[in-house]
C-alpha cells in the first residue's frame, strides 16, 4: 500500500511541475517548438540523475524512494507521448526541421544527462 501511496504522490507532484513548465512557456516564450516538453523531459533526467548520484543504494535498490522519484515523481514529469505526439505534428505541419531538432536534442541532451551521472558513478 505504500508503494501505491508513494507512485501516487511522486506522480501528482510531477504531473504538477509539467503543468507549470507548460504555462509558464507559454506564457514566456511560446515558440512553435515544443520547448516545454523538452525542458521537463531534460529536468526529470536531471533529477532523475542527480537522485541517483546522490543516493545510488535507493535508487537501485525496489524502494519507496524509488517509486516515490523515478516512477511517480519523473513518470509524472517527464513525457515520451507528448514528445512524440509534438514531433509527429511538427512534421504533419511541415516544419520538418524542427521535428528532426526535437528528436535529435530530445534524444541525445537526456542520454548524455543520464550517462554523465551513472557513468561518474559506476567509475568513481
Amino acid at each position: 500500500m505504500i508503494n501505491a501511496l508513494a507512485v501516487f504522490i511522486g506522480g501528482g507532484f510531477g504531473c504538477l511541475a509539467r503543468f507549470g513548465v507548460s504555462n509558464i512557456v507559454a506564457l514566456t516564450i511560446g515558440s512553435g517548438f515544443p520547448i516545454a516538453t523538452l525542458i521537463s523531459n531534460i529536468a526529470s533526467c536531471l533529477i532523475l540523475g542527480t537522485g541517483y548520484y546522490f543516493f545510488p543504494d535507493k535508487m537501485i535498490e525496489n524502494s519507496t524512494f524509488r517509486l516515490l522519484l523515478i516512477t511517480g515523481f519523473c513518470g509524472g514529469f517527464s513525457t515520451f507521448s507528448s514528445f512524440s505526439f509534438e514531433t509527429i505534428e511538427l512534421f504533419r505541419n511541415g516544419n520538418i526541421f524542427y521535428g528532426i531538432a526535437n528528436i535529435t536534442v530530445s534524444i541525445i541532451a537526456c542520454l548524455a544527462i543520464m550517462y554523465f551521472f551513472i557513468s561518474e558513478k559506476i567509475q568513481g
